[in-house]
């Protein structure tokens, strides 16, 4: 039989190296929970690459990606005490993290597109009547009046009033004092004789 355990043998464990940490960026974390601010660069050092490469796949642009890498490191300073060992792993929780801002910054920026864009249509209908002049804005102002007279007179008349003087469907109806499905009826008459007058000088 061989003998076992000799003094100083590896099978004590008296030469076995130090096991690493399970865990080193939540080692981390936990002592920048503690002020620690050596841990806190070093935590910076080793895991912005990598988060800023996971905004910059969700933003897809890298300023963007920039200022949300930003936010997160701020994130932790000021609000490092929010991580649990008992979630997951440091590395798993600065991800989600990163992710979550990420996709909060691709809403925030696709709402406030949606309100310029919103915006610019309200401004647009000020200065526009309510009526589609796609005919008339391709031909010269002239042949349009021209061909105007050429339209009975209260599809002209309704008309010449959306365009020239910018009166809405509703405006049109008191002021002619007919129904508004009238007023409608008559622009939308008037406007397919025009086109067939018109088409060829677009």
């Amino acid at each position: 039989m061989h003998e076992t355990g000799s003094p100083g043998s590896a099978a004590d464990g008296a030469h076995l190296p130090v096991p690493a940490p399970a865990d080193p960026c939540g080692d981390l974390l936990l002592k920048i929970q503690q002020g620690d601010e050596q841990a806190f660069e070093r935590l910076y050092r080793e895991q912005s690459s990598i988060l800023l490469a996971t905004a910059l796949r969700v933003l897809r642009n890298r300023s963007l990606a920039e200022e949300v890498l930003q936010e997160i490191f701020t994130e932790v300073w000021v609000n490092c005490h929010s991580y649990r060992t008992q979630a997951g792993s440091g590395r798993a929780w600065l991800t989600t993290m990163c992710r979550r801002r990420a996709i909060d910054r691709v809403r925030a920026v696709q709402a406030q597109q949606n309100r310029d864009f919103t915006q610019g249509v309200k401004e647009a209908h000020v200065n526009e009547p309510d009526v589609q002049d796609a005919v008339l804005t391709q031909v010269e102002a002239a042949r349009a009046q021209t061909a105007l007279q050429t339209l009975p007179e209260e599809q002209a008349t309704a008309i010449a009033m959306a365009y020239y003087q910018e009166l809405s469907h509703s405006e049109i109806a008191q002021r002619l004092d007919v129904p508004l499905g009238t007023v409608k009826s008559r622009i939308r008459d008037g406007m397919r004789r025009l086109r067939a007058q018109l088409g060829g000088a677009r």
